[in-house]
């Protein structure tokens, strides 16, 4: 195990764990990742503390504090986002 320990990482999808096939993953699987898009998470031994079946998306966005643009993040998910409401 890696340290320190991440707690309540969202999200990584079924294509990011190694060997995971096509089956969805029950809640308690200990399974081993491949997601590169955190520092350290390739390699590492994950816990699944819950799991859904929904559409995932990777955005750009600007950041509301820094102003900063990000690129590509990794991942959200659909009910994390909402249509713009025009004034």
């Amino acid at each position: 195990m890696g340290d320190p320990r991440v707690e309540n990482h969202q999200w990584v999808i079924q294509e990011e764990i190694m060997d995971a096939g096509t089956d969805p993953l029950g809640v308690g699987s200990e399974v081993m990742l491949e997601a590169e898009h955190t520092e350290g998470m390739s390699g590492a031994t994950a816990t699944i503390d819950a799991a859904e079946t929904t559409t995932v998306y990777m955005v750009d966005y600007i950041d509301t504090v820094t102003g900063e643009t990000i690129k590509n993040h990794k991942w959200v998910t659909e009910s994390e986002l909402s249509p713009i409401e025009e004034p």
